[in-house]
């Protein structure tokens, strides 16, 4: 399987593009770069049915988000309001990311 270089970064704001949550946000907590995935925080959740741990202590249901392939979310832009694709621009000896439509730094 071949991995993609992605211009997505842990911490970023992303939109689902398809799938059950379309045009939902959230932030990117976690990437898996061998299998092109993403782990959403508040998209793509399941419930999961947790056991006691303790004696007199209760199961319960909880959330989780599962993860998502890196071509179903693009970049969310603040400045915008819409999803976008990535662009770079050298300031000094940095490289910034940028806004494809609005030209400001992401």
């Amino acid at each position: 399987m071949k991995m993609a270089r992605t211009k997505i970064k842990k911490g970023d704001e992303v939109v689902m593009i398809s799938g059950r949550d379309k045009g939902k946000k959230g932030k990117i907590l976690k990437i898996i770069s061998k299998s092109n995935r993403v782990v959403v925080d508040g998209l793509n959740l399941i419930k999961k049915h947790k056991k006691p741990t303790r004696q007199g202590e209760k199961g319960e249901v909880v959330q989780l988000p599962r993860m998502v392939d890196i071509s179903n979310i693009a970049l969310y832009c603040s400045h915008c309001g819409r999803s976008v694709k990535v662009g770079y621009r050298q300031s000094g000896d940095k490289k910034i990311r940028i806004c494809r439509k609005c030209h400001e730094a992401i």
